[in-house]
């Protein structure tokens, strides 16, 4: 479903949502005003749960298969664009920007006034959102230190906040400011290109990395998938035969970055070293998402592998590849392009997928002139998320990930990001909400919210977790239909599960709230 289909699947989610809503708000004002002899509670919990349940299931229905931690509805398709030898993730017409989903909802361009201005939907007030959500911060699972923001999509402005300004460590919910950077400094539509180039002798070719963490070794299938290392040997080695006989030199080049490859905490399997050519992330296994043995040169992997795929396909390639650097505007043989960069934005939130993260932090620094290194990312992330106006007061980015404790944000600047992304102003930006993992459905919150009917299937956040560190930034849709984005942030917390289920719970109640 793409084009105008989708598009139409969004306005019926969005009817969906608000007719939801006022089913929802209607059980509750004839429940609070029958005698207690009319109050038909097994009625009212039927209806109230049978309509939640339809509204969750179409919400994911529509956006469609998920692949990989991807809704492959969302997924663009690209067109060749002339350059020799060249191949795309998805063949067949160009890719066009993230779907502008939230147009249903009616958001506006923000921040606006506080003033409703007429809007169908009534806005929550602070004083009601206190009520709801001030009773659950005292919840003790939480932590010594918080921050808290909730903001009103349409106006764009904050409607509740508990030190809202104060920068604490975010975890992984930090990665929706990368996401942000990245989409802002280069575009939706843009993809990493991996090549391979004529070396200094005839003989020679050199696999050159562009920064695709998402660059497969592995078999695909279908048009929908990221670029194939098999793909690129395909192309290489066609256009090869037609230069004669070998044997060939196979070189690699991982120049594009600089500085240290590992991450301050060290090897471990959350990250791969961080390298410009890398297939399957450096994973050792066969997994695709979340922690997983790491090669320790995924560089010199991944050129062994192209080797042995060249032999494959009956092209002589004498020895092991050697680490080089190809020459400044060598011939192209063959490339081969990831996904667009909202493709990425979006597996990144879903699966919170550190590799991409940090890959897309060099990205923005190569974009920005910086050098592609840890420090020349949080730089150039720290200076586009100043571009978008965004509160930085107390903040420091060290890492893409958030993998590193040296991270400091505020939920303010967070729900900030969020509302950014709703903006008409900045649909480059769309990615940042299409990419949230579904509460009870997808990603890093398919195992939660089983017990919460409320927010499974209706709250959509990127959730965070270091030790003692836990946190939560999203979307939902409060009971009267109001689109609300949240930044929940805790630090010191000792019971992982009871903090989880704490900022669940607050999620939750946002969406069980018209706040009034």
């Amino acid at each position: 479903m793409r084009g105008r289909g989708l598009r139409g699947f969004d306005r019926m989610r969005g009817r969906g949502l608000r007719e939801w809503n006022r089913v929802r708000a209607r059980v509750r004002r004839e429940w609070r005003s029958a005698p207690p002899e009319q109050r038909r509670t097994w009625q009212l919990v039927a209806v109230s749960a049978a309509t939640g349940l339809v509204v969750a299931v179409v919400s994911v229905l529509v956006a469609g298969p998920w692949d990989g931690g991807q809704r492959t509805a969302e997924r663009a398709r690209a067109a060749e664009d002339g350059v020799p030898g060249e191949r795309h993730g998805a063949p067949g017409r160009p890719a066009p920007s993230a779907v502008p989903v939230l147009a249903a909802l009616g958001t506006r361009s923000a921040p606006r006034s506080s003033d409703s201005g007429g809007d169908a939907v009534p806005p929550p007030t602070g004083a009601g959102l206190a009520d709801t959500l001030e009773p659950l911060l005292k919840d003790p699972a939480l932590g010594g230190e918080r921050s808290v923001a909730v903001m009103d999509v349409t106006t764009g402005q904050q409607v509740f906040g508990a030190k809202a300004g104060t920068a604490i460590v975010p975890a992984s919910t930090i990665k929706l400011a990368t996401g942000a950077a990245a989409l802002s400094a280069l575009g939706p539509d843009h993809r990493i290109r991996t090549s391979v180039v004529a070396g200094a002798g005839k003989h020679d070719i050199v696999l050159v990395g562009g920064g695709d963490p998402t660059l497969t070794a592995r078999a695909v299938k279908g048009d929908d998938h990221p670029a194939a290392l098999r793909q690129l040997a395909d192309d290489t080695a066609r256009a090869l035969k037609k230069r004669g006989a070998g044997p060939y030199r196979l070189g690699y080049d991982t120049s594009l970055y600089s500085g240290p490859k590992l991450h301050p905490i060290g090897p471990n399997e959350n990250l791969s070293p961080v390298v410009p050519l890398m297939a399957d992330e450096g994973r050792k296994d066969d997994s695709d998402h979340g922690t997983a043995p790491r090669a320790g040169d995924p560089a010199a992997d991944a050129a062994g592998a192209f080797a042995e795929m060249l032999r494959d396909r009956g092209v002589e390639v004498k020895d092991e590849p050697r680490a080089g650097k190809a020459a400044k505007g060598a011939r192209t043989v063959a490339s081969v392009r990831s996904q667009p960069l909202s493709s990425l934005v979006e597996r990144m939130l879903t699966t919170s997928d550190n590799d991409i993260a940090e890959a897309l932090s060099r990205q923005t620094a190569i974009a920005a002139g910086e050098p592609a290194s840890f420090e020349g990312g949080a730089k150039a992330v720290t200076q586009r998320l100043r571009k978008l106006g965004l509160p930085l007061g107390g903040a420091r980015i060290a890492d893409g990930s958030g993998l590193d404790r040296a991270d400091h944000v505020s939920a303010g600047l967070l729900a900030q990001v969020l509302v950014r992304a709703a903006d008409r102003d900045h649909p480059e930006l769309r990615s940042l909400l299409t990419g949230l993992p579904v509460a009870g459905f997808t990603g890093t919150l398919r195992t939660r919210y089983a017990q919460d009917a409320v927010g499974r299937g209706v709250v959509r956040a990127k959730t965070g977790t270091l030790t003692g560190v836990n946190s939560l930034a999203g979307s939902v849709v409060d009971a009267d239909g109001r689109l609300l984005v949240f930044a929940y942030l805790t630090n010191g917390t000792t019971d992982a599960t009871g903090a989880q289920r704490a900022l669940d719970r607050m999620a939750s109640a946002l969406a069980n709230c018209g706040c009034r």
